[in-house]
């Protein structure tokens, strides 16, 4: 694999001069060990057996050079099966959108089946999925699909090797494969509630063409105490570690596999102001942080926490979590050290993040209705709520200032700009998301508006709508 892995990089660092096409393999934006996997072997494999297709195949993970330190096991696995990890391609390291212009780009994605919104363009392109997550995308008769609910993506990908060319799994491509599999389906215990009966059928084929793999068992905590060792690391790096980003209208969350007790997280110093810079620096409106530790018999235990300075984001993303039924997260309430952060423990230990993702994805996409129907719908935070008739703003039982906090169209409709004019024609400053709410320690020194104003603000709308026969608004003054 080193050669093939060589010859990618050349043909990346070519391709801007170059006219031949280029196959991309693609894992997802968490580029967890099974992501990885699932590209680098796939690639592999396209690599040996597509023949004079014309297009150079590369497997491209799906985050940036700079980050790829903070997938310990990632980097554990390759040392281990000596895949050397400068002959890697990032996606810092390939323009992708460019690559798609000139017309000269194939993609196949593997371990996800629909490319995030801001991949939306490179749709065209994508010619193949392997996937093992809940499927999303719309059927294609240009696109191949292949989508099963199993404990890994890289069981999907040796089934695929294994039945269309089995002389290409060598040892080195079994131990990535393998090694995948193990830490996906934790170590292939019924109780953790991973593993299915063709991860099982899977790994024991590769255990029997290559009796010389790493133990099962050894491997697993070699490969899980790499995970979950975060020592020495930030806030931030946690979060990304093993990060999936989810969007939906004006609200985006960072949902983060944390390696440690919710406890932990928590107690961790200046937690609140890092979460805050957190969301300032990748805009997000929201972080879920789901958090896992293993007993002795490799059994999870979940917690969960959800964080925003928004009290609207936090609030709507809690109560979708809550509510969910398919699944139940058997949610239990738990005391939090902070009001911005919202603390469960998840009875359902079972559910992964590959099953909470789909409530998120759902809640944002009824998010998005909401905001484009916003002119019928009165589901924002009222502002009464927030300010009292003397015009001094309310407090909650933390004796903290409570801010209105809602997306751009529900504060363009209460400033009465929905229908003409913009916010800046009332000079409202400028937001950053996540500034118009309590708590943000980035909130100080940004110009803020007084309950006073707005009180104002509404009175004279209210006498200059009166005077106004066409209906529009009148320009400040």
């Amino acid at each position: 694999m080193e050669g093939f892995l060589q010859r990618c990089s050349a043909a990346i660092k070519g391709s801007a001069e170059g006219s031949s096409g280029i196959h991309v393999i693609l894992g997802n934006e968490a580029c967890d060990l099974d992501s990885m996997v699932s590209s680098l072997a796939f690639a592999y494999f396209l690599s040996k057996t597509s023949g004079s297709s014309g297009k150079t195949v590369v497997p491209v993970l799906n985050i940036p050079r700079a980050e790829f330190p903070l997938r310990s096991d990632n980097v554990f696995l390759l040392k281990e099966s000596g895949v050397p990890l400068e002959a890697l391609v990032f996606r810092d390291e390939v323009d992708l959108a460019g690559l798609h212009r000139a017309k000269r780009l194939m993609l196949t994605l593997v371990d996800h089946n629909v490319l995030p919104s801001a991949d939306i363009d490179l749709e065209e392109a994508v010619v193949e999925v392997i996937d093992h997550h809940h499927l999303e995308r719309t059927p294609s008769i240009s696109c191949s699909v292949t989508v099963e609910t199993v404990g890994s993506c890289a069981t999907l990908v040796t089934e695929h090797i294994h039945h269309k060319a089995p002389e290409v799994l060598d040892r080195q491509v079994a131990q990535l494969l393998y090694g995948a599999i193990v830490l996906d389906c934790v170590n292939m215990a019924p109780e953790a509630g991973k593993v299915t009966p063709k991860d099982s059928q899977l790994s024991c084929l590769l255990e029997s063409r290559f009796p010389d793999l790493l133990p099962r068992g050894a491997l697993f905590q070699s490969l899980q105490s790499a995970k979950f060792d975060i020592s020495g690391l930030s806030t931030e790096q946690i979060l990304l570690k093993d990060m999936k980003a989810v969007s939906g209208g004006d609200l985006r969350l960072a949902v983060s596999a944390v390696y440690m007790t919710l406890d932990g997280f928590l107690q961790r110093r200046s937690l609140q102001q890092e979460l805050c810079e957190f969301c300032h620096k990748h805009r997000f409106g929201a972080v879920v942080a789901m958090t896992i530790s293993f007993n002795e018999r490799s059994e999870p235990h979940r917690q969960l926490a959800v964080y925003s300075s928004s009290t609207l984001y936090r609030e709507e993303v809690s109560q979708a979590l809550e509510k969910a039924r398919n699944p139940s997260l058997s949610f239990s309430p738990m005391s939090s050290p902070f009001n911005d952060i919202k603390s469960y423990l998840q009875g359902n230990a079972l559910a992964s993040r590959k099953k909470v993702l789909p409530i998120l994805k759902n809640f944002l996409k009824e998010w998005d209705k909401k905001q484009v129907h916003c002119g019928e719908a009165e589901d924002f935070e009222e502002l009464d709520d927030h300010v009292d008739p003397t015009g001094s703003p309310s407090f909650d039982g933390d004796a903290r200032p409570r801010c209105f906090s809602a997306s751009r169209h529900h504060r363009r409709r209460l400033l009465g700009t929905e229908d003409s004019g913009t916010e800046e024609d009332f000079q409202v400053p400028a937001t950053p998301m996540n500034s118009l709410v309590e708590g943000c320690p980035l909130d100080t020194g940004l110009p803020r508006i007084s309950a006073e104003a707005i009180l104002e603000k509404f009175s004279r709308m209210g006498r200059e709508a009166g005077e106004n026969k066409d209906g529009n608004w009148p320009g400040e003054q």
